[in-house]
């Protein structure tokens, strides 16, 4: 390896090809230098990686990266070796030689970036060698270590034991989402020593939010997939019947497809993966419970099929579009009942302690106030996790773009006085389509056999259509005026707090939903012309989808993603500036030295017209 870079925008710009840093990353490294511990949370696509990549591309010794994603590692590794870091993993499915060759170059002083498992790290011999060169511990999700966040992991309760035996390195704990209360358990949890809080903003500006009640879910999550024609998109769904069920139904409308969840075999998962992450598949149908740690930048729209544990769940699996910075696309189908199950579920964990069970409660009803609320998507992000939202209109999703709307507040009060009285009457003794058909003047044989058909509020909502009713009625039960009773069926109930807003206690909101799923485009729009360069110059459109043909088949040649390669917004603006030498291409964002040298030539062939070499 040449001389390293003596200052760290030499390391940007020859590692990675920025000639700038993205908010808090200069911060975060003056405090690794420095020796300071530090709490870094910045959103998805922030930069997180080269908060701790770059002490080690300045040559300051070994950096450990603690990191839960296995499946993630290898592609990281081979990323930080991209952009020409001497970079190893340690985990348990590394083959025997691969582990060998890996322990070898740490004992010889070699490796400069180590990514382990926490339960790799736990064994406790691994740095025995290396001791005196660590000069930075990082670990990466930090919000597993919380009890309060999402993905609690017992194992990183006990990531302190082992740094503590190196006193001398610095402390870097990493998350794309931490509310306040997550954050001040990460600093405890892991020990942090009077630690720099580096906080970014978490909105995410490119992304599109939309959340509406679902109806049909396999109709709505088709209508999104043909929104992104020949895009990368990811589908949540809640159980593995779901999955298999919804990525039938894709496959068979012609949408390039796979599902992906714990029950299918591992070579079945592993070739899902491999496939969509090296872009030979458009869309994964996987369960919301298991991680699939996808790491694809140009990933272009998240459907969430079924509502998701908590915000935290959502922030972290919808932040998986758009990691690029360009438009992408989150859609979550809401019901009530999902929570239900979520409920359910947490209650046969032999270790629920009453401390987590209550932090589950809140959890779901944070993500059932963001499904159901009037309320800018955006900002009711943003402030979960204790952060100001500026401006009244984000412009980017479906209640600031008009297509849901907010009931005029007195409109509102009367409209829920009228669901909340069928329930009532109703006597909590059925459950919600059975008070959604009394609203609507649905008689059955039941109905008629209960005497309910004669009740005043058979038919009160009948002018409004099932979707608008059933929405309402979820909307009062995340709102907590009506509640499902659990037990063999699931029974819909007045609360005391719905008996008082009868009598005009209290206050309520209530949206009329809108289709989640816009219509599709008339025009299949490019995805190089739908970007902005920064260069004032449009993208060749041809020429980019020659030069993704190109990162295909490098990458395939070097055994790593496409996105490792380049990203696509190194592409567009390839296609646009057209560069005719490799000191042209020096200035391109995402190319640094080691890329550079490697690509150069095959890439200046192809932008001339020529076959790469």
């Amino acid at each position: 390896m040449s001389q390293r870079p003596a200052t760290p925008e030499e390391a940007l710009l020859r590692h990675w090809g920025y000639d700038s840093f993205k908010p808090l990353q200069r911060e975060s490294l003056a405090a690794a230098l420095a020796g300071k511990d530090s709490l870094v949370v910045l959103p998805t696509g922030g930069g997180k990686s080269l908060c701790y990549q770059l002490p080690a591309a300045m040559g300051k010794g070994l950096v450990l990266v603690v990191s839960p994603l296995i499946a993630l590692m290898d592609d990281q590794v081979a990323a930080a070796r991209e952009a020409g870091l001497a970079a190893d993993s340690l985990h348990s499915n590394l083959g025997a030689e691969a582990k060998r060759e890996a322990y070898r170059r740490l004992a010889s002083g070699k490796t400069e970036l180590l990514y382990v498992s926490p339960e790799r790290l736990l064994a406790g011999d691994l740095l025995q060698d290396a001791a005196e060169r660590l000069v930075l511990a990082a670990v990466d999700e930090a919000h597993c270590v919380s009890h309060w966040g999402h993905e609690f992991r017992p194992e990183y309760r006990r990531i302190a034991e082992v740094l503590e035996r190196f006193p001398k390195a610095a402390r870097m704990a990493l998350t794309a989402t931490a509310t306040p209360a997550v954050q001040e358990d990460i600093c405890a949890q892991l020990a942090l020593r009077s630690p720099l809080r580096l906080i970014g903003h978490p909105d995410r500006p490119n992304l599109v939010y939309r959340a509406g009640p679902r109806r049909d879910q396999a109709g709505q999550v088709l209508a999104v997939v043909r929104n992104h024609p020949g895009s990368g998109g990811i589908v949540y769904a809640q159980t593995r019947k779901d999955v298999e069920r919804l990525a039938a139904g894709l496959q068979k409308a012609g949408v390039s497809c796979a599902p992906y969840h714990a029950g299918l075999p591992a070579e079945e998962r592993r070739r899902a993966q491999d496939d969509f992450v090296n872009e030979r598949l458009d869309v994964v149908v996987a369960t919301i419970a298991f991680g699939m740690g996808i790491d694809r930048s140009n990933v272009r729209f998240v459907v969430h099929a079924n509502t998701p544990r908590s915000v935290e769940h959502y922030q972290q699996e919808s932040g998986r579009a758009g990691r690029d910075g360009d438009p992408a696309e989150c859609v979550l189908l809401f019901a009530a009942s999902d929570l239900a199950v979520h409920r359910s579920l947490s209650r046969l964990d032999e270790g629920l302690t009453p401390e987590r069970q209550r932090a589950i409660e809140k959890q779901l009803r944070e993500i059932g106030r963001y499904a159901v609320a009037p309320v800018c998507r955006h900002r009711l992000l943003v402030e979960h996790f204790g952060a100001p939202y500026a401006g009244a209109d984000c412009g980017a999703c479906d209640v600031c773009l008009g297509e849901t709307k907010s009931l005029p507040a007195e409109d509102a009060r009367l409209t829920a006085k009228k669901v909340l009285s069928a329930a009532w009457r109703a006597g909590g003794r059925f459950g919600t389509t059975y008070v959604a058909h009394l609203l609507l003047g649905r008689a059955d044989e039941r109905m008629t056999r209960n005497g309910h058909d004669a009740l005043a509020v058979f038919g009160l909502l009948k002018e409004q259509g099932e979707p608008a009713v059933r929405s309402w009625i979820d909307q009062l039960i995340v709102q907590g005026f009506l509640e499902v009773a659990e037990g063999e069926y699931p029974l819909l109930r007045i609360t005391d707090a719905g008996k008082a807003l009868c009598k005009d206690q209290g206050a309520v909101r209530l949206g009329v939903p809108a289709a989640v799923a816009p219509r599709a485009k008339k025009k299949k729009k490019s995805k190089a012309l739908a970007r902005d360069t920064g260069s004032g110059l449009m993208p060749d459109e041809e020429l980019f989808e020659r030069l993704r043909a190109l990162r295909r088949a490098l990458a395939a040649k070097r055994g790593v993603p496409p996105y490792v390669v380049f990203h696509d917004s190194t592409l567009a603006e390839l296609s646009a500036l057209k560069p005719a030498s490799l000191d042209a291409m020096r200035g391109i964002k995402g190319i640094g030295e080691s890329k550079l040298e490697r690509y150069g030539a095959a890439v200046l062939a192809v932008i001339a017209g020529k076959e790469p070499t």
